[in-house]
């Protein structure tokens, strides 16, 4: 995740720079590296990490709790809008790109907030202008209730990826990445690397969620999804990398190809896939191919190729081990139907190599790389840091799905725990001795009445 990387890395050799510790570098200069330091962490603890907590208690259905953190993150969104920016040392303003995410986040917690308030009924602008809408039937109410909280639930999860996107651009902001001929190339390898690091979350829910992963008879697999979501991908991509009737340069060869071959090999997948829950080693192949083309790239210097190189090799190895687990693992069977649904420590690689590189590919832009060479930093020791900050991630992503596991009563292996055993024991008496008092009720109802008419 290249927000760790900035503050793991960067930005404190950036602050040690400020203290007089080193000698500065020939290009790179901060002003005042101890409070963008603080303001960036500040930002990724209530931007990203305690939205994804309260997303996680939305999709739980733990709403009551969500809602408070979502007023924090609010709070914390409005001011950091308001008030506080990420200059760069140029003209000591942030980018309009960065700050429009900032505001754009702060209305989409004021829109999730409002409609959690009409879930719970404490929406003062309900209560207040329309008592009307909160009286309604209770048919009525109850559809009302449904399709609020699934948009409910929807915005607290688009409230966690655009605090992905802010804390990510509050960095390139601050130290002035990404103007005039960079723009395109930032922007390549934010989309690019984002996507893999949630090509590997996707991965990691499949396996550690137990109903997804036990289900016996999916409608398709999933690697017929993969494929389908490859096409589209390719498709776009080879006609947008390259303008016609301008000159074709190096870089749109590249893009291009890749293109070609994700939308040709992704309707392979899709037509070895169309049947029901039939497995593929396509969308996997694709992986390699595209790891061992990034890895062949000539980049500008020696650091970059060797970051592009290694983000290669890693993409490879999500492949081939995707290959491994499909083939060799579970025999072209869903994890559920071998195996009573137990996870094998071998599955946890695909989607960590995943995580690994995206945020290798986010790392790789030509600034990033520049600055590195100017703080005298060797290839090995950037790739160790981004690699380190992967394993930062993907164990967040897995206390997160441990979390909403715990939240529904569920361990990994899909088994109730005791205390959620015990609730639901309880709860099922209580609701047998309330359909026996309600029986009791309406009997001597009939005794003294006679029978009651339906």
């Amino acid at each position: 995740m290249r927000p760790v990387l900035y503050t793991f890395f960067l930005l404190p050799v950036a602050y040690a720079m400020e203290m007089g510790e080193m000698e500065p570098p020939k290009e790179f200069h901060p002003i005042n590296a101890g409070s963008k330091t603080f303001h960036w962490i500040l930002s990724l603890a209530l931007l990203l990490i305690l939205p994804s907590i309260s997303a996680v208690l939305a999709v739980a259905d733990r709403f009551h709790w969500s809602l408070p953190l979502q007023y924090i993150s609010a709070a914390y969104c409005i001011f950091e809008s308001l008030f506080l920016d990420f200059p760069d040392n140029k003209d000591n303003h942030e980018n309009k790109t960065s700050k429009g995410t900032s505001w754009f986040l702060s209305l989409a917690y004021v829109v999730t907030i409002f409609i959690g308030t009409l879930i719970n009924g404490s929406n003062l602008v309900i209560n207040k202008f329309y008592p009307h809408l909160a009286s309604k039937s209770t048919q009525q109410s109850s559809r009302l209730y449904i399709f609020g909280f699934k948009c409910y639930r929807a915005l607290s999860i688009i409230a966690v990826l655009t605090g992905w996107v802010r804390v990510c651009m509050s960095v390139i902001a601050l130290f002035g990445f990404c103007y005039d001929s960079h723009t395109g190339q930032c922007i390549a390898h934010g989309i690019m690397g984002t996507s893999f690091v949630f090509y590997g979350f996707l991965y990691t829910m499949l396996l550690i969620v137990p109903w997804i992963r036990k289900h016996p008879n999916p409608a398709r697999s999933q690697e017929f999804y993969d494929s389908t979501l490859m096409t589209v991908w390719g498709i776009v991509n080879t006609f947008t990398e390259h303008r016609w009737g301008q000159m074709w340069n190096h870089g749109d060869y590249q893009h291009t190809a890749m293109g070609i071959i994700w939308w040709g090999g992704g309707l392979v997948g899709m037509w070895q896939t169309r049947n029901q829950n039939r497995r593929s080693f396509i969308p996997a192949l694709l992986l390699v191919f595209t790891g061992w083309a990034m890895s062949e790239h000539n980049q500008h210097s020696v650091v970059s190729t060797k970051v592009h190189a290694m983000f290669g090799l890693i993409l490879m190895g999500a492949g081939f081990s995707r290959i491994i687990e499909i083939s060799f693992l579970l025999w072209d069977k869903t994890c559920g139907s071998e195996n009573g649904g137990k996870i094998y420590s071998f599955q946890y690689f695909p989607p960590f190599c995943l995580v690994a590189s995206g945020i290798l590919f986010m790392g790789a832009t030509e600034e990033q790389i520049n600055l590195i060479e100017d703080l005298a930093a060797d290839h090995s020791s950037y790739i160790m840091v981004l690699v380190a900050a992967a394993f930062v991630t993907y164990l967040w992503m897995q206390v997160l799905l441990a979390f909403y596991l715990r939240l529904v009563g569920y361990d990994e292996d899909g088994e109730l725990n005791a205390f959620n055993m015990e609730y639901e024991r309880t709860a099922a008496e209580e609701f047998e001795l309330s359909d026996l008092s309600d029986n009791e009720n309406e009997l001597g109802q009939e005794r003294e009445n006679g029978p009651v008419e339906s």
